[in-house]
């Protein structure tokens, strides 16, 4: 599968990068913390994710400003301009109307987007998603251990030992591999810079779309695993009370980030297959022997509609 990546600008002259692979209708993914639009592929955390959204969808990603291939030294880095961002990359790419898929903070800004373009979303999709950021949502407790982790961010994350960002590792993958362990430790040093991660996070801990969720036109679906170690189940829950035409489903998962091994992860492909009004993806004799026959995508075939 060959994927093109291409290059837009923002209305603030930030060069951000975008990425299309696939054949099929549209399906756009706002960008979330951490990726790299060529390292992500090579991947055991994130190819699952690329392989199957792209199986029969045309797959919209890009890497936010800050981060990946796109620019990152930025004077703006605030949730208004990942929202244009995203806003910038849709028009780049022609497209008029399309489901959309936030995961982690991506969800508060696909959220955003599609309350100011309202005509444009099909469908919202949100994965591990919140409205509320950290320093909205936590305890004092929480607020000043996010503060401590920055200071220790900004002294320690582009070391060869990844003590630091082990402690991110832990919370998106806890279930990973030694393999997958170690890959999500390099995209944290390979994807941004030190002083943009702690820039990261602290506008993260600002996120608030929660007073404008009831104004999202689109039907969403919510998918939030039960024992999220970095966003509680319960921001799920809050974005479905929010959100008028959506469902929840919960996913028995420790994972933030679905491993393709998790069982989980079948659940969550079969739950946005059908949203989206696709045939189900079912697994052949060679994706159940994967392990021996390096099998990915490619071991599944399209099954009836359900």
């Amino acid at each position: 599968m060959r994927q093109v990546t291409r290059f837009c600008t923002t209305p603030d002259n930030v060069r951000i990068a975008y990425a299309v692979v696939g054949k099929g209708p549209p399906l756009v993914k706002a960008a979330n913390y951490l990726s790299h639009l060529e390292f992500d592929w090579q991947s055991p955390v994130w190819r699952h994710w690329l392989e199957t959204m792209s199986t029969d969808s045309t797959l919209i990603r890009y890497d936010e400003r800050g981060c990946g291939l796109s620019d990152w030294n930025v004077p703006d880095f605030s949730f208004d301009a990942w929202v244009r961002d995203l806003e910038s990359v849709v028009n780049a790419a022609g497209l008029e109307q399309f489901p959309l898929l936030g995961i982690s903070q991506g969800g508060a800004v696909a959220i955003e987007y599609a309350i100011r373009h309202p005509e444009r979303i099909t469908q919202l999709i949100l994965y591990g998603g919140y409205a509320r950021g950290w320093a909205k949502r936590g305890s004092i407790e929480t607020i000043e251990k996010r503060q401590a982790l920055m200071t220790l961010i900004r002294h320690g994350w582009g070391h060869d030992d990844p003590a630091i960002r082990q402690y991110f590792t832990s919370t998106f993958i806890p279930d990973g591999t030694l393999e997958q362990t170690r890959w999500f430790n390099d995209l944290q040093r390979v994807s941004c810079s030190p002083e943009n991660a702690v820039r990261f996070q602290e506008e993260f801990g600002q996120v608030d779309v929660s007073m404008n969720l009831s104004k999202v036109k689109a039907p969403a679906l919510i998918i939030h695993s039960r024992g999220d170690l970095s966003v509680p189940l319960e921001e799920g829950r809050v974005l479905a009370a929010g959100i008028p035409n959506s469902r929840l489903v919960t996913l028995e998962s420790r994972n933030h980030l679905l491993l393709e091994a998790d069982p989980a992860w079948h659940t969550f492909v079969s739950e946005v297959r059908n949203f989206l009004g696709k045939r189900e993806l079912v697994p052949t004799v060679n994706d159940k022997t994967k392990k021996k026959t390096g099998l990915g995508i490619s071991g599944w075939i399209r099954g009836p509609q359900t």
